[in-house]
């Protein structure tokens, strides 16, 4: 019977049950694909991540959701090098990781930062009604058009769509009232994979790190708001340094998120208003092993 050590790790968190949950296969060498399916299933976690080793290159990493591999998975990228240098299997540095998307940089940092390249912002302008909008996520017009005149409703992309909503104060984001069909119907009419409304008024802030935004994710489909989302969040900070929305002194954008689910975390970027790094902490919450179904042999073909 096979058994490999499986993580529960918080990504984008400096503490256990915070973030969002991630899982972590430290070691998946020898698993097939429909394997690691099966125990990204059990773990239930929204990405999890197999390390795997690799030739001429670093590592490999293949990420799965419950239920399919995912292309696009920077979380479990982040939660997979935290978990890897918290058991002092790598040091800090740079590393080239092969993942289903192609080859991507990461950097490990000595203060427990994990850096993920992930990629170019494609931002279009959308001309959709902001009654559509806020009837979708149960908010006066106003809220959204307040801000409208310097930041207009976009789908924005570093690798997966998401639609941005800037909310013009923290108190109308958070009394947020969301049609899970309506939401629904707006991604498929734009062809996103969520909304993503957003206040520059945030809750974090201390002598050093004050965060830029506020960012609330709802996936297309999903009844349960995403705690903190890197798509979204280094799509979001695309945006807005693209549309000069931010003080020409902040140079690193702080996106947080995740307290309305009591999971609060948040997410560093890096970007130009084009190339985007995405990047934060994370901590193991979990750590014990998990058996590995048996390979079917009907599946298998032999030559």
């Amino acid at each position: 019977m096979d058994t490999r050590q499986a993580l529960l790790v918080d990504a984008f968190a400096a503490e256990p049950t915070a973030g969002t949950p991630t899982g972590v296969v430290p070691d998946a060498d020898g698993l097939t694909a429909d394997q690691m399916r099966a125990v990204a299933s059990e773990l239930r976690a929204a990405e999890t991540a197999f390390v795997l080793p690799a030739e001429d290159i670093d590592r490999q990493l293949r990420c799965f959701s419950p239920t399919e591999e995912l292309a696009q998975a920077e979380t479990a990228v982040v939660a997979a090098h935290a978990a890897l240098s918290e058991r002092g299997e790598i040091s800090d540095g740079e590393w080239t990781v092969a993942t289903a998307a192609g080859e991507v940089a990461v950097e490990t940092k000595q203060n427990g930062m994990v850096w993920v390249e992930q990629g170019r912002a494609d931002i279009t302008e959308v001309d959709l009604p902001y009654s559509d909008v806020a009837d979708a996520l149960g908010l006066d017009e106003a809220t959204l058009k307040d801000v409208g005149a310097d930041l207009p409703l976009v789908t924005a992309d570093t690798g997966e769509p998401w639609l941005m909503v800037p909310v013009n104060y923290f108190e109308h984001l958070s009394a947020l009232s969301v049609d899970v069909a309506a939401v629904a119907s707006l991604c498929d009419r734009l062809d996103v994979a969520g909304v993503y409304p957003f206040t520059f008024d945030t809750v974090g802030a201390d002598a050093t790190r004050r965060s830029t935004f506020h960012g609330r994710a709802f996936r297309a489909g999903s009844r349960t708001e995403e705690p903190v989302t890197a798509a979204a969040s280094g799509a979001c900070a695309a945006f807005v340094r693209r549309y000069g929305a931010l003080d020409d002194t902040i140079e690193q954008i702080i996106a947080e998120g995740g307290h309305f689910r009591d999971r609060p975390g948040t997410v560093s970027v890096d970007t130009d208003g084009t190339e985007v790094w995405v990047g934060g902490r994370a901590v193991t919450a979990l750590d014990g092993t998990v058996t590995v179904p048996a390979v079917d042999d009907d599946d298998i073909i032999e030559a």
